[in-house]
């Protein structure tokens, strides 16, 4: 059995492959799960491969929901675990998982009634807004089971552990193989339901690991005084797990936002614009892991050092896991540019979907590089509960900088390279300006 992890002592060099590389592993396999999701929608039909496509932006507002609970949590306890207080990891840990309930409630309203509007909005037919809500309507009815599942993983994640969950994800992914044929097809008892099976096999392969992770935390020492009074409603701790999380979902819902800004600019070059653009997208995030891997890293490394007041090792953790990053980052760009055609054609065999799809990645590849310091810079304003700044940050880049990027590409030619080209310009721009803010602000709090 593995030693469990010093946050606070242990070397960050070795805290941040220990936390990012399993974390990294998990996060490859929740892609690949989706690239499963997005090959078998292709066998459906290119119609149903670009309504899945334009599902994504409104899918992603349950990401949103459970990005901010279980960020909002594993910063909260971990904070609590370097200040030692036993109280609050409980009292945090409990009402987590009410929040999650409650969050859960409002995301199945909003999804249920606003999708449609959505996706008229993207300039969708009549007949791709049915097959797109065939799928989300399906997923928005079981949001429940991803963001308990998220908020039980909080406790763990806040002390470094990202192994359990990388399991789930690993197990998850083959279920999904398995359960996406069954109910896109029928077998048996179960009745063929095209589209809407992808969201029914994600689903239950969900439920899977959510009895797995109850299992897991139901061990953890963390918890050998937790009692049903942690888990009356303490408006105090919602309060402030709401303050600490809304604006780390409100954030990821901007990105959506601008996926969205993005989509429907796409929109106007046709559905096989669309289809080569989402095929990619769903890609490329493949290869964004490890920086998702460093952001999940220093969100625990220096979530319990802020709260220990070590902030030598706050300083520290942020520039190691940025050079890490900008390295990996360098390889994987270098990667994605000299396979591009290949990456789209194996979603599709369509020529213009796969024009678009390899136009969009040889362009994007040139942005990884600058990726690390938006993800990690975000993660450590989180560790050190400032969510708003976080909130601030995804604003400018996943709203303001794709709006402008239209204005420009707009004034140029309009073209669908163009765009792309002026995105990578100002997604540079941005983040040099960013790693210069950081910078100064990690010195003020150090003195």
């Amino acid at each position: 059995m593995t030693s469990p992890l010093n946050l606070t002592k242990d070397s960050i060099p070795s805290l941040i492959k220990k936390i990012a590389i399993p974390a990294s592993i998990g996060t490859f396999f929740q892609t690949m799960f989706n690239v499963v999701d997005v090959y078998f929608a292709g066998k459906i039909s290119p119609e149903a491969l670009s309504a899945l496509a334009k599902s994504f932006p409104i899918y992603f507002i349950i990401i949103a929901a459970c990005v901010g609970v279980i960020v909002g949590g594993t910063s909260l306890i971990a904070n609590s675990i370097g200040e030692n207080n036993k109280e609050k990891i409980l009292g945090y840990f409990a009402q987590t998982i009410i929040y999650g309930l409650i969050v859960s409630i409002f995301i199945t309203i909003i999804g249920l009634v606003f999708a449609p509007s959505l996706l008229s909005l993207m300039g969708s037919k009549e007949s791709s807004i049915l097959l797109s809500l065939e799928y989300t309507n399906v997923l928005f009815s079981g949001s429940f089971v991803f963001i308990i599942l998220v908020a039980l993983n909080s406790l763990l994640q806040a002390d470094g552990d990202t192994v359990t969950y990388r399991n789930i994800l690993i197990l998850n992914f083959f279920l999904n193989i398995i359960l996406n044929p069954l109910f896109i097809y029928g077998f048996a008892f179960i009745p063929p339901l095209g589209i809407a099976g992808i969201g029914y096999a994600t689903i239950a392969a969900n439920i899977v690991g959510l009895i797995i992770i109850l299992f897991k935390v139901s061990r953890s020492t963390r918890l050998v005084n937790l009692s049903t009074k942690y888990f009356l409603p303490n408006v105090n701790l919602l309060k402030k797990l709401f303050f600490q999380s809304a604006p780390i979902s409100a954030a990821l819902f901007l990105s959506s936002v601008g996926n969205f800004v993005i989509l429907m600019y796409i929109g106007f070059f046709g559905d096989y614009a669309t289809a080569g653009y989402g095929s990619a997208m769903r890609f490329e995030q493949i290869l964004l892991l490890p920086v998702l891997g460093l952001n999940t890293a220093i969100i625990s490394i220096v979530g319990q050092n802020f709260g220990a007041k070590k902030f030598f090792r706050v300083q520290k953790s942020y520039f190691t896991a940025v050079k890490y990053g900008f390295i990996l980052m360098i390889m994987a760009g270098s990667i994605i540019f000299l396979s591009a055609d290949i990456i789209v054609g194996i979603f599709s065999e369509n020529p213009s979907v796969i024009n678009y799809g390899s136009s969009y990645l040889k362009i994007s590849a040139l942005i990884f590089p600058a990726f690390p310091i938006f993800f990690i810079s975000n993660g450590f304003f989180m560790a050190i509960k400032k969510s708003k700044n976080s909130l601030y940050l995804n604003l400018i880049r996943n709203v303001l900088l794709p709006m402008l990027t239209i204005f420009v590409a707009n004034s140029i030619d309009g073209g669908f390279q163009t765009f792309f080209w002026c995105y990578c310009f100002f997604n540079w721009l941005y983040v040099l300006f960013l790693f210069i803010y950081v910078k100064n602000y990690i010195k003020k709090i150090s003195l």
